[in-house]
């Protein structure tokens, strides 16, 4: 086994290991608990989990998504973040390739699972994740001498949001978004810099697009209807960090 090979699984076990602590984020940061203590216990009757039981994925499966005591179901998010996690940690380390790219990709791609998650479940981007994540986004930045890149995405991330909250607010007396997605996209901005930011508000609007439209023609939503335009961020980020600079050269190119 090539050495390329035993570095991606051991990755991808890495993933599943810090997607099993991001279900912990995920489940406690909104509800105001600490991420440290006490141990994961089962949501429904609070018996602390065994050490086996914590193993990420597998645990999952062999105990078929339920509580070995009272038979109450953990919940299929667990299983998926802790999938994607991993998925997310191989492909990246493909991707990118060993070096300080790949940690601060890492950093920011478990930062937009976790407020994916949190923004779906709950509308709400936690400030314990964006602002700590300007920062550093900014650290890496500045590392990799990009820093002047991403203060300008800093700038034009949280400032359009900003403005277009005001400016909504202003016209037609209502909240056009949380503010929480201008942290957010700030956030988006001090780690990919203004061009992949401006991207990421493309698709993610593109995409929130599409999804309200498919919600009101199924009945399903009406026009007032508030999406988590945080999980839309966070997939064009997603998209933006790895092929952006592809689909900056392919619309370039059409003109």
């Amino acid at each position: 086994m090539s050495v390329d090979v035993l570095w991606l699984i051991f990755a991808g076990l890495s993933g599943a290991v810090v997607g099993s602590f991001l279900n912990v984020c995920i489940y406690r940061l909104p509800r105001h608990v600490s991420i440290v203590t006490p141990p994961s216990a089962c949501p429904s009757c609070r018996r602390p989990l065994a050490w086996y039981e914590n193993v990420p994925v597998i645990a999952y499966l062999v105990l078929r998504g339920r509580c070995r005591t009272c038979g109450a179901p953990f919940g299929r998010r667990y299983v998926i973040v802790e999938a994607i996690t991993a998925a997310t940690f191989v492909l990246a380390t493909w991707y990118f390739g060993p070096g300080l790219a790949l940690v601060s990709r890492l950093v920011f791609a478990c930062a937009l699972i976790v407020l994916f998650a949190i923004d779906l479940e709950h509308h709400l981007l936690p400030n314990v994740i964006t602002l700590p994540g300007i920062v550093a986004g900014l650290v890496f930045s500045f590392l990799l001498h990009q820093w002047a890149d991403a203060l300008l995405g800093i700038l034009l991330g949280g400032g359009s949001l900003l403005a277009l909250f005001y400016a909504w607010l202003w016209l037609r007396k209502e909240e056009a978004l949380g503010m929480g997605d201008p942290k957010m996209l700030a956030m988006i901005g001090s780690f990919l810099g203004w061009r992949m930011t401006l991207l990421t508000l493309i698709l993610g609007s593109l995409s929130g697009s599409i999804v309200g439209v498919a919600l009101i023609a199924t009945g399903r939503g009406h026009r007032k209807s508030m999406l988590p335009f945080g999980c839309f961020l966070a997939i064009g980020a997603a998209l933006a960090a790895t092929v952006g600079p592809s689909i900056v050269d392919w619309y370039v190119g059409l003109l």
